[in-house]
């Protein structure tokens, strides 16, 4: 960042700064790469198995040793200041090698850290940036209900005031980091006639009296992301810790959601060149009928389908994420890329099984 800056103020030729630029990004790929292959990737097949990561709290760590666990973060406030390019070639490594954590990670870092650093207070900003940076805690957001998904004027759970405390009761649903998480960001009704604008974000803590965690879900995918319903019995939530206005909560959770779908976009990314790194090796290794299968037409075909799905999915995803950092943010375009890359992920996954054949079958694979 130093060197970029030193660069611009010596008035140095535009082409001169993207080439230096593309070379930092190569090596923020490396090292992230490296990271993963000796911290992640030795419990990723354990991880799914048994839909647990038994080493999350050292990984964590390590990750905020990094800097990996707030890269648009302040630097004032312990996060790395760079922009959000970064923040998804981070995601899409780690999603390579596991896209289970790499949901977690995109909780944490994009969900929860991203509306921290824009909607909390100074005092809040003291007391939860920190440890959310080092890794020591682990954050969640909390929207969703068993009756309450994208209809977020639906939700149930409601905060009642009481002298310097809100009271919530109710509960929520499908919460990423939910067994795990230390801080998390809440909404709930603060005002049940008031519709859109009677919802109010707060900061649950783990710990907090009334407040607790149901069993942990046992999904089909995504194993090791750690899933759960977060359960609120008159939990009482100083109203000190309202993030942002009160029953401006819709606002607060839509000014970010743009940049969320842009950074969590990047884990179909990653997904299809795990899949690439899979099965294009194998075709060159598969005999049948005298040749390697790679040399049939059809795999031909596959093998090129897949890499194209791959290179469009990335091209436009680092398009759009420049333009955000350049402060060119399209709603179409951040909520169109993660519908492009999730649906050519299933397409590259699909592909895939077939290049393995009866191999996919393999707990090896």
């Amino acid at each position: 960042v130093a060197i970029f800056i030193y660069l611009q103020n010596r008035k140095c030729d535009i082409s001169l700064i993207s080439i230096y630029l593309s070379a930092l990004l190569l090596v923020l790929r490396q090292t992230v790469r490296k990271f993963l292959d000796d911290k992640l990737a030795p419990y990723a097949d354990e991880i799914d198995k048994k839909n647990e990561f038994t080493e999350m709290r050292d990984f964590w760590k390590a990750m905020g040793e990094m800097g990996l666990l707030g890269i648009t973060a302040p630097v004032e406030h312990g996060g790395t200041g760079l922009g959000y390019l970064e923040h998804v070639i981070v995601m899409e490594e780690v999603s390579r090698v596991s896209a289970a954590i790499a949901l977690s990670y995109g909780a944490h870092s994009n969900l929860c850290v991203n509306q921290m650093v824009r909607h909390a207070n100074e005092k809040q900003k003291e007391k939860y940036m920190p440890k959310l940076m080092t890794g020591e805690h682990v954050g969640a957001l909390a929207m969703s209900e068993p009756n309450s998904g994208s209809d977020v004027v639906s939700m149930k759970l409601k905060a009642e005031k009481k002298g310097d405390y809100y009271v919530l009761n109710g509960n929520k649903f499908w919460i990423t980091n939910g067994p795990d998480a230390d801080v998390l960001i809440v909404y709930a009704k603060t005002d049940r006639d008031a519709h859109q604008r009677g919802i109010t974000a707060f900061i649950v803590e783990k710990g907090m009296p009334g407040f607790s965690t149901a069993q942990k879900l046992d999904k089909l995918g995504m194993r090791g992301s750690n899933t759960c319903e977060l359960i609120f019995e008159d939990c009482k939530v100083p109203e000190e810790n309202i993030l942002g206005p009160l029953n401006k909560g819709v606002y607060v959770m839509m000014s970010g959601l743009d940049l969320e779908r842009l950074v969590l976009a990047a884990g179909p990314i990653g997904i299809m060149q795990a899949v690439l790194d899979s099965s294009i090796p194998y075709l060159h290794i598969r005999e049948a009928f005298g040749q390697k299968i790679g040399h049939f037409q059809l795999m031909q075909g596959k093998m090129a389908d897949m890499y194209t799905r791959l290179s469009s999915c990335r091209q436009y995803l680092y398009n759009v994420t420049r333009a955000c950092d350049k402060g060119h943010f399209s709603a179409k375009d951040c909520a169109g890329v993660i519908l492009y890359c999730a649906e050519n992920a299933t397409q590259v996954a699909l592909d895939g099984i077939q290049c393995l054949g009866e191999c996919q079958e393999s707990e090896n694979v």
